[in-house]
């Protein structure tokens, strides 16, 4: 269970992310609901939590009949069922498909399973098998040998699917990043030393007192070199934005690669706005996984490009700072920067 407050606070704005986190009985009226759940709020004397509908109705609760918050979990079965399904097949499986094996309609299961996971079932498909993809990559003796390994009908197909988010072609990523240029320079800011690196295709590295002898170990194959006029002009943008951290460096482009759910993080944390803070089990539930807290912040540490992607807009529950890479006095300072309360 979330702290009360917490769960409150979701009620309050019928947050859809908390269904299946814990359900809300009325000890006036003896049923419990969704947090979502469209009824009108209850007094707050009158709520009590519980973890799930099996807990509400030991406690004597019957459940709504408006928001059926027991199917919440039926949800969760035919998601999962779906993610099974999906990791199983030979060929990417067709929407109708999948919602017919659940048993929902198409356009309810795509809503259902992008609310768990973050993701159409369509998109999850494709990450899964770019992810297979990146490990063949890594194992496999070809090109073509690890494309068909992680599933696609061929090269074109591959290419067609992840153009423009694999970032480098996928022959660096079995060979250490070889035909891949990568700029970079150690850049004086007021938080310290910046390291800065970047593909032709955006920054793919942003991090304070690391040695750049880190890019070397990530991508011992790729050229690596220092500066340029065009890179002198990016590095000025960056650093115009980590010294008035906010919406202004939303344009820098990126080249940043993670599993489907970290780029679901990443995603989500480019969504908070400048000045607001979000906590590990509200980032967890943003994406679509309520219980996934803990995943949720390994995905928030992995992240290779700080500032850029706001990492540090992500705090503990009781607003205390929790963890940053490169370390809380910096992590306060973004925060301050920002206005942050």
């Amino acid at each position: 269970m979330i702290a009360e407050d917490d769960a409150w606070t979701a009620v309050l704005a019928r947050d859809r992310a908390f269904d299946g986190r814990f359900v809300t009985g009325v000890l006036t009226t003896g049923i419990y609901c969704r947090p979502s759940c469209a009824a009108r709020h209850p007094a707050r004397a009158n709520v009590r939590f519980f973890a799930d509908g099996a807990a509400a109705r030991a406690a004597g609760l019957r459940p709504c009949k408006r928001c059926l918050p027991d199917d919440v979990s039926r949800d969760e079965r035919a998601v999962l069922a779906a993610i099974a399904a999906i990791k199983a097949a030979e060929q990417p499986l067709a929407l109708a498909a999948l919602a017919v094996e659940t048993g929902y309609s198409p356009s309810h299961f795509q809503r259902v399973f992008t609310r768990h996971t973050g993701l159409s079932p369509a998109a999850y498909a494709r990450a899964l098998m770019a992810e297979r993809a990146a490990e063949a990559l890594s194992a496999e003796g070809s090109v073509t040998g690890a494309i068909y390994a992680a599933g696609y009908s061929g090269p074109s197909r591959f290419y067609e699917s992840n153009q423009g988010r694999l970032g480098m072609a996928p022959s660096a990523w079995a060979n250490g990043g070889r035909g891949v240029t990568i700029r970079w320079a150690v850049v004086p800011t007021s938080l310290g030393q910046m390291l800065l690196a970047a593909t032709d295709k955006g920054v793919c590295r942003l991090s304070f007192n690391e040695d750049p002898a880190a890019l070397a170990e990530r991508f011992p194959q790729a050229e690596l070199v220092e500066g340029g006029e065009a890179f002198a002009a990016l590095a000025r943008e960056v650093v115009a934005a980590v010294e008035a951290p906010g919406a202004a460096g939303a344009h820098i482009p990126l080249d940043v690669r993670g599993t489907a759910f970290q780029e679901a993080v990443w995603r989500e944390l480019r969504r908070i706005p400048p000045g607001e803070t979000r906590s590990y089990a509200q980032l967890a539930a943003a994406v679509g996984r309520p219980r996934a807290v803990r995943a949720a912040g390994s995905a928030n540490g992995a992240n290779h490009v700080s500032v850029l992607i706001p990492c540090h807009r992500v705090v503990r529950t009781d607003g205390s700072l929790g963890g940053y890479a490169w370390g809380l006095d910096i992590k306060a300072e973004l925060l301050r920067r920002e206005g942050a309360d």
